[in-house]
């Protein structure tokens, strides 16, 4: 056996042994004698390897031509073209969306090839590919030059008719999904390699066995306006993609989001507030306590940001939760059951932790009546005194939570939290208990405002074009500085202990 041979048998190829042979004397005469028949052989060989992609996720664009294994998880229609050359036939086109268990590709398949798909192939068919890689309209695809069945190869992907959340699997594709909708974000528009404007928008949906981001590409971005949080929703022939680590569903031009009549409830599982730590990535849920304003700021780009707080308490504990960008304008209000998902744990003021919600977060105020925000209605029956018949009367009017003044709403809040546990005593004396100096200490809360000097001197007045703040502080200040300023609010002025 020659040298020419000896390497094509250690090489696992489809290509033929006559046309390995041609492509080495190729080399050899290519390189002028400076290559026997054995080191170009190795050479081919080389090329030949890198063009093996091991699993779907190793194809790249810009690879000379790529062989792979992968199971059918959709079939597209046949489609017709009018080809440049006038005289030449009409073009056909199959596209075949294909995974293995680390992704998915769109194989596109050509003339003769689309005719037999639409007669061959099945869904959950296992094919070899050979083809070249390019990145096409809706991402990475495969132009196929070859597409063989495998009867006996197996590709671990799951294809089923209707997919829960947890079923969901990288590279699938064609998936229905029936969800609740948990949030939803404003549409995004970014610019294409060919220099096309794209758009892109995301709803976050969840069901029994957990949640999953649904990303909407282009056209299908306006869906996003169209859902409010708690509708239920069907998204059809979706395919799933990952991002940084999380699997995200995602709807192109053939899929779909419509409203459906089902009932489908999504229970979070949430991490208690004492048990954070810095540096996790979490779920947290609890009644708000304090809701702050929506505060605007300039960013290195100058480009303008915004930041909402707002706090939240369960039984173990409280923590405040800053929503950046789109989340600081979510209706989020007093007494409002919240669960945060996806949020950041970090070190915040005063050595406290701070939650921090961004563009990964979902923000979902629960209905009272779901099972995630069970004890609610009897805390808050609790805060207004209940008394067996729906409540305390004064003057013939119900004592909501809209009838206590500033100071009791927060304690009302904290009574549905779950802060004072029997009978809404905290949220009583906050309107008829103690003395005016009990009222003053339980007002005295640490607080964070930024805003323009509008005032100097004592005391010194802060304007953020809501609503202005007088503070009490020795820093020197000039008018039109902005500045943010912490400590405890007393009376409506703000005691400085921190002016950056």
């Amino acid at each position: 056996m020659g040298a020419i041979e000896d390497v094509y048998e250690d090489l696992d190829t489809d290509v033929d042994f006559e046309e390995f042979e041609a492509a080495v004397e190729d080399k050899v005469e290519q390189m002028g004698g400076l290559a026997d028949e054995e080191t170009a052989a190795m050479l081919i060989a080389h090329e030949l390897r890198d063009e093996e992609a091991d699993t779907i996720a190793d194809i790249e664009p810009g690879m000379n031509e790529v062989k792979f294994l992968g199971k059918v998880t959709s079939i597209g229609e046949v489609k017709t073209f009018e080809r440049d050359d006038e005289e030449a036939e009409e073009g056909r086109v199959c596209n075949v969306d294909v995974a293995d268990a680390s992704g998915s590709v769109r194989v596109a398949l050509w003339d003769d090839m689309a005719a037999a798909a639409d007669d061959e192939l099945e869904v959950g068919q296992v094919l070899r590919v050979m083809g070249r890689p390019k990145e096409g309209y809706s991402g990475l695809e495969v132009s196929a030059d070859k597409v063989e069945p495998d009867e006996d190869a197996e590709v671990d992907v799951q294809v089923l008719d209707t997919y829960r959340v947890e079923d969901l699997s990288l590279g699938a594709s064609d998936v229905d999904l029936v969800g609740q909708v948990l949030d939803t974000d404003s549409i995004r528009t970014f610019d294409r390699d060919d220099g096309s404007e794209g758009r892109v928008a995301n709803l976050t949906v969840g069901d029994e066995t957990g949640r999953v981001r649904v990303t909407l590409w282009d056209d299908k971005a306006d869906l996003a306006d169209e859902f409010e949080p708690g509708e239920v929703v069907e998204v059809g022939d979706g395919y799933v993609r990952e991002r940084d680590g999380d699997l995200e569903l995602h709807v192109g031009d053939r899929g779909t989001v419509e409203r459906v009549d089902e009932d489908v409830e999504y229970v979070p599982e949430t991490t208690d507030i004492a048990d954070l730590e810095i540096g996790e990535t979490v779920d947290v849920g609890g009644g708000v306590i304090e809701t702050d304003p929506v505060r605007t700021f300039d960013r290195d780009d100058g480009s303008e940001g915004q930041v909402r707080n707002v706090r939240i308490k369960d039984d173990t504990g409280e923590i405040r939760v800053a929503l950046w960008g789109d989340k600081a304008d979510r209706e989020v209000e007093l007494a409002d059951r919240v669960v945060f998902t996806d949020v950041e744990i970090q070190d915040g003021w005063q050595d406290d932790l701070e939650a921090s919600a961004n563009w990964r977060s979902t923000v979902t105020v629960l209905d009272e009546g779901s099972d995630a925000a069970s004890g609610t209605a009897d805390a808050a029956s609790g805060a207004s005194g209940g008394n067996g018949d729906g409540g305390d009367q004064r003057n013939g009017e119900s004592t909501g939570l809209g009838a206590f003044a500033e100071d009791g709403q927060k304690a009302a809040a904290e009574a549905v939290a779950g802060e004072t546990g029997e009978g809404g005593s905290g949220a009583e004396n906050a309107v008829s208990g103690g003395d005016g100096a009990a009222a003053a200490e339980q007002s005295a809360e640490d607080v964070e405002f930024t805003g323009t000097v509008v005032q100097t001197g004592d005391p010194v007045v802060l304007d953020d074009g809501q609503q202005t703040k007088s503070v009490e502080t020795d820093a020197g200040l000039r008018l039109g500085e902005e500045v943010t300023v912490r400590g405890a609010e007393r009376d409506g002025t703000i005691h400085a202990d921190d002016v950056f």
